[in-house]
């Protein structure tokens, strides 16, 4: 983003790995980037973008409670693979700068209809811009089973479809109808 042009960059993640990372790799690249460590909006709370890029955890996991401390909060996405992408859907208007844009990426095995849908309820303009089928990553094959006991996928399969999802504010700040 800085290199194609931003004005200024702004990263939030919750895991302290990623914010060091993310810090290094701009220092080593010499890209600004204002980085942040918090939950989801927090750390910008107040604050509109026109672009939002995310890629949230979304792989559906044992149960709902979500770690804070381990690895795994990288890609537990709650037992459905929503908990933390109904959020950001919930609240991406919040932040979006009049015809701001959100890209989402995530998995259609926890329901890309639903995040249109809540999108749209939340008063964007959501639309599915790229979809590509992929073989499962090594988190998903472990949980095969499961993902095919609560019907999440069908019997035998291992790849998955993802989606780059758009979700555009209105540009006077209308909701969209």
């Amino acid at each position: 983003s800085a290199r194609a042009g931003a004005a200024s960059v702004t990263a939030v993640d919750l895991s302290l790995r990623s914010i060091a990372a993310t810090w290094i790799n701009c220092r080593i690249h010499r890209v600004r980037c204002k980085v942040h460590r918090g939950d989801l909006f927090a750390p910008v709370a107040g604050q509109r973008f026109d672009l939002i890029l995310a890629n949230p955890p979304y792989v559906p996991a044992a149960t709902d409670a979500l770690s804070r401390h381990a690895i795994s909060r990288c890609w537990d996405g709650g037992v459905d693979g929503r908990a933390v992408l109904d959020r950001l859907c919930a609240g991406a208007a919040g932040l979006l700068a009049p015809g701001g844009m959100m890209l989402v990426v995530h998995s259609t095995v926890c329901d890309d209809t639903v995040t249109l849908c809540r999108l749209t309820d939340a008063g964007l303009h959501a639309t599915v811009l790229a979809r590509c089928t992929i073989p499962f990553g090594p988190v998903m094959r472990l949980r095969a089973a499961m993902l095919e006991t609560r019907g999440l996928i069908e019997p035998g399969q291992r790849d998955e479809d993802l989606v780059v999802i758009a979700a555009r504010a209105p540009a006077g700040g209308q909701r969209v109808h």
